[in-house]
């Protein structure tokens, strides 16, 4: 008898932390299951075709199979679950998650090739439900055997030990009715086994870990928190196994803990440990609320290698009437100041987000919020746009909100009260400049010198985006050089041109003041500097100089080949340190030589170690 557990991952270097704790609760609880192949997995990706994950399901053979459900795959399990049936429809079907466990009833009726769904937290509910299947082919066989020995007169008829409907937790269609059974009562998370022991080779994958479930929060719309109780996993058990991923080198652990530090000595106890055992590769994620820092975590994390470990703070909205109306509770200007205190120390990366179509956020709030967050210059800036998930409080109130969405998952917003289509389309061209240019980490120091050049960030992408719409560049596939001669010719336009009013209100004084032919000029080499920061790269913008100019400075200071580039500068551009800049650069009375060094890069975000070489009267040439 074999129970086929599928995952549908967003991508390969994912892992499904959902399918492996449920096999591994089964095989240490479920009887007659422990070190037997009655349960195996089997992972896939959206990206893959579906036609190739139908075929690898239907020669697995399973006796039962079970889907593992979010947002992200729930279009592909609806298609194949339809197929399979067509195929195997004696083989029950069987779905769990957070995309089946509201509005099940519904979903029962919509897709009747679904035997039944297991509601909320799966383990002991899936444990008891591979022990029926397993029992009912145990009991197939006998009842097969008896009626042989019958014949003879031999034999007796055994008893039916267990049926769904005693199985809490679930949801299944018995003819036309759809039958639930009681909620599952929550588990001990230390009950859980340890389910990556017997997983295979991670080491080129991310593997998601849980140290508690729940949130002690009630974001409107999140579905963590529908669940009331907050649990944690046995910080020693906790412990023993991040050992396990650090023995074997896995390059990412994602936490997916809600809020990790919620519980003050829960988090100082694992972080403790990680920096004491750091192996110098491993990256721990965590998603935090940084207002609950206290002075006592922000010291030690202060002092971990970097690259150790990465926040995830969400801010989602800086409007205070916002924040409110989605019971979140935000000390604002506390989060502004920790973020800056674990910028201090250059070795975490932050990641912050942020959230549109939100309650009572209109267009011009959004603004405020986005420059208000990008002011603090955090590694990531996520611009995202709100999901009304099944479930949560924003589902049931969409309505008061006359919040529109997608029909179809993720069930993204279209409209609200307060933000139209018209402007949620116009932030979703400022989302995909921001990653273009600020989030891919390609523009660093361009994206500092437009900040002395314009007053709001958000409208400064916004009319960036407006720019490539006039042009048709949206739905292109850009190479970086392309992308760097794109945005000069924006520069060339909004400060060469004739400047509208909008664009005038956006300039800074500074960006008034200075001969846009000097712009230009920083600009293309910031673009220049930009280009050679990530890579040495096989080609060069037009703009770029004759590199035979300075071959005598390149065969004296590169010596790692391809591994090493020189390139002569008028501008000293930032250090990593300043994020910032109050000024634009300043033109140098002599060349300036940047040396990058490709073999010793920051461990945050992969860009090579510069070297400024400068001329000195008396030394010649010498490196700062």
């Amino acid at each position: 008898m074999k129970i086929l557990l599928t995952a549908i991952n967003a991508k390969y270097i994912h892992s499904n932390l959902a399918v492996y704790n449920l096999r591994a609760y089964a095989a240490h609880y479920a009887k007659g299951m422990a070190d037997s192949d009655t349960v195996e997995i089997g992972e896939y990706t959206i990206n893959n075709q579906m036609e190739d994950i139908l075929e690898g399901i239907y020669k697995a053979k399973p006796d039962v199979l079970m889907f593992s459900c979010y947002i992200w795959n729930i279009a592909f399990v609806e298609e194949l679950a339809e197929e399979f049936h067509k195929l195997r429809p004696e083989v029950p079907v069987w779905v769990g998650g957070p995309e089946v466990s509201y509005e099940t009833e519904s979903f029962l009726r919509e897709h009747p090739q679904i035997t039944g769904v297991m509601i909320g937290e799966g383990e002991k509910t899936f444990c008891e439900l591979a022990e029926y299947y397993a029992g009912k082919s145990r009991r197939d066989k006998e009842k097969q055997k008896i009626q042989e020995t019958q014949r003879t007169g031999e034999g007796k008829s055994t008893e039916e030990r267990s049926k769904p409907g005693e199985i809490p937790g679930i949801a299944y269609r018995n003819g036309d009715e759809i039958i639930f059974t009681a909620p599952r009562e929550m588990l001990d998370l230390s009950d859980i086994p340890f389910c990556y022991d017997k997983a295979g080779d991670f080491k080129n994958r991310i593997i998601y870990y849980e140290s508690s479930r729940g949130c002690p929060f009630s974001c409107s719309y999140c579905l963590s928190s529908v669940e009331k109780q907050l649990r944690f996993r046995d910080a020693e058990l906790v412990k023993k196994e991040l050992q396990f991923f650090i023995d074997r080198e896995v390059p990412q652990v994602k936490f997916v803990d809600r809020t990790f530090n919620c519980n003050h000595a829960h988090a100082m106890e694992i972080w403790s440990y990680i920096k004491e055992h750091d192996n110098g590769i491993t990256n721990f994620h965590f998603e935090i609320s940084a207002d609950l820092l206290r002075e006592e975590e922000l010291a030690l994390i202060g002092t971990m290698r970097p690259g150790l470990i990465q926040l995830e703070i969400g801010v989602q909205s800086t409007n205070g009437a916002t924040i409110k109306e989605i019971h979140r509770t935000m000390q604002l200007e506390r989060l502004k100041e920790v973020v800056k205190e674990v910028q201090k120390h250059e070795n975490i990366h932050e990641h912050l987000d942020l959230i549109a179509g939100l309650p009572f956020e209109d267009y011009d709030t959004f603004a405020k919020s986005f420059d208000e967050i990008y002011e603090l210059r955090p590694n990531q800036l996520q611009l995202g746009f709100l999901k009304v998930l099944k479930g949560s409080y924003m589902y049931e109130h969409a309505k008061e909100y006359e919040i529109e969405y997608h029909s179809r998952p993720p069930y993204e917003v279209l409209k609200t009260k307060w933000l139209p289509y018209e402007d949620v389309l116009k932030i979703r061209q400022v989302e995909e400049m921001l990653e273009v240019y600020y989030n891919s980490g390609q523009f660093e120091i361009t994206m500092k010198v437009l900040g002395v050049l314009f007053k709001s960030a958000f409208f400064m992408f916004q009319e960036l985006g407006k720019y490539y719409e006039r042009n048709g560049y949206f739905g292109m596939s850009h190479a970086r050089i392309r992308r760097s001669e794109i945005l000069l010719e924006f520069i060339k336009e909004t400060f060469a041109g004739d400047i509208t009013a909008g664009e005038q209100r956006n300039i800074t004084e500074a960006g008034k003041k200075a001969d846009h032919l000097e712009i230009l000029d920083i600009i293309k080499e910031s673009l220049i500097f930009d280009l050679y920061y990530r890579e040495n790269c096989k080609s060069r913008p037009v703009w770029a100089k004759d590199l035979s100019v300075w071959k005598q400075v390149t065969r004296a200071y590169c010596k790692n080949g391809k591994q090493s580039h020189v390139e002569c500068f008028s501008y000293r551009f930032p250090d990593k340190g300043e994020r910032v800049l109050k000024e634009l650069p300043k033109r140098a009375g002599k060349p300036l030589y940047a040396l990058f060094d490709y073999t010793d890069r920051d461990p945050l975000d992969h860009q090579a170690k510069v070297t400024w070489i400068m001329e000195d009267e008396d030394a010649g040439l010498c490196s700062h």
